[in-house]
């Protein structure tokens, strides 16, 4: 019963965050877009009461009139919309998430032996600190004067970036590590929101309500940690759908990996933002694609030739049944499981043999199960399943 509990929660915040997440990420979007597309407003009286850009649009049916002012307008409207609880609905649901699926199961998916002997408390308390960690030094980056020179911040946070990436892999297992990575960026993106840009925007509110000039600089300083925020957000968005790739996050060298596919999304985004403002260049668009296609051929499996011969199928079946089964069955046995995970079910030799590719796959090409190596197979049984399947995957005794 408590694994069935654990499955309606995780589905029903999952599905909150996947909601809000795409509330929050859409409504940026369209705002860096909008930025971007402003255009000098052709009334001179709506120059003269504040407004610096205009656009006009059509969606759903009707036209739409968007102004921006350069400050803030004579006098506030009665009803004012902000833009905050999809950031925050996003955070808090994702960090439940996090608790319930890799700090309670943290023996299941955070922790790797093979990567670093911790125990669920330990790991736990490293993940917080990372994620903490992370908002500090970004946010004392973002303060100093570094932030002025805009090439040389950049540099500063990939290198930033690849240093998290790569500690977060000598402590976690991959998908573990990955999934924090997007949790450090992310609670970065919120604790922009939170600290900086509605902060900013309240005191301009404040100033304009008292029937003073608001001060610039705090909607500066929101619209800086803003355009960070579109650029951090493809990155999180892979990190997101990263435990499905296991030929990312389990590969040596998957830091790296994992650094080159966010750039690659950075880049994306650089691309974007750029074609919205009328001067766009193909190159970041290039280079991403660039990006992705070495990783794809680096990290491509090498084929061998195949063993000639047969294998003692029950030796494979002895080896599926103590290292498999015990989830992979009709009723699991792990605590964790209520039903067979993806509904893949190694029971009976027939069963064994039509699940061949994604046993060798999955144990020997990304070696992603046992998760967590849970039931402590060995070299030497990955092995005897990589020369039964290169030998046909027969049932032959």
């Amino acid at each position: 019963m408590e694994a069935y509990i654990t499955d309606w929660l995780n589905m029903l915040v999952r599905w909150l965050h996947m909601i809000a997440g795409i509330a929050w990420i859409g409504a940026s979007f369209y705002f860096v877009w909008l930025d971007n597309h402003l255009q000098p407003p052709r009334d001179a009286a709506d120059s003269d009461k504040g407004v610096g850009g205009e656009l006009w649009s059509v969606h759903g049916g009707g036209f739409y009139h968007a102004q921006k002012y350069r400050v803030a307008p004579p006098a506030l409207p009665e009803t004012l919309h902000w833009f905050k609880w999809e950031a925050y609905t996003t955070w808090l649901s994702g960090m439940f998430l996090l608790v319930l699926v890799y700090w309670l199961g943290a023996e299941v998916y955070l922790i790797d032996p093979a990567v670093a002997q911790l125990g669920p408390l330990a790991a736990a308390g490293i993940s917080l600190a990372f994620i903490v960690a992370g908002w500090v030094v970004y946010d004392g980056l973002c303060r100093s004067p570094l932030v002025r020179n805009g090439p040389l911040f950049a540099g500063i946070l990939l290198l930033l970036a690849a240093l998290l990436a790569w500690g977060l892999c000598q402590v976690f297992g991959g998908r573990g590590a990955y999934i924090h990575f997007g949790a450090v960026l992310g609670t970065i993106m919120v604790a922009n929101v939170f600290f900086v840009i509605i902060p900013g925007q309240r005191q301009m509110v404040a100033a304009a309500e008292r029937g003073e000039a608001p001060d610039p600089q705090p909607g500066i300083r929101g619209k800086q940690r803003s355009v960070h925020n579109t650029y951090f957000t493809l990155p999180v968005l892979f990190t997101m759908i990263s435990n499905h790739f296991a030929m990312t996050y389990n590969h040596p060298l998957n830091w790296a990996i994992l650094i080159a596919i966010s750039l690659a999304g950075a880049l994306v985004r650089v691309y974007f933002v750029a074609r919205h403002s009328g001067r766009a260049s193909p190159l970041p668009i290039v280079a991403a694609a660039v990006l992705l296609l070495i990783v794809a051929v680096a990290i491509a499996p090498r084929t061998t030739a195949a063993t000639a011969g047969t294998v003692d199928f029950n030796a494979v079946r002895e080896v599926v049944h103590q290292r498999c089964t015990t989830c992979h069955a009709t009723s699991p046995e792990h605590p964790g499981f209520q039903a067979a995970p993806a509904g893949v079910v190694l029971e009976t030799d027939q069963q064994i043999a039509a699940e061949a590719l994604r046993i060798h796959n999955q144990t020997v090409v990304t070696r992603v199960m046992p998760i967590g190596n849970l039931t402590g197979i060995t070299e030497e049984e990955r092995a005897l399943l990589d020369r039964w399947y290169r030998a046909g995957a027969g049932v032959s005794r």
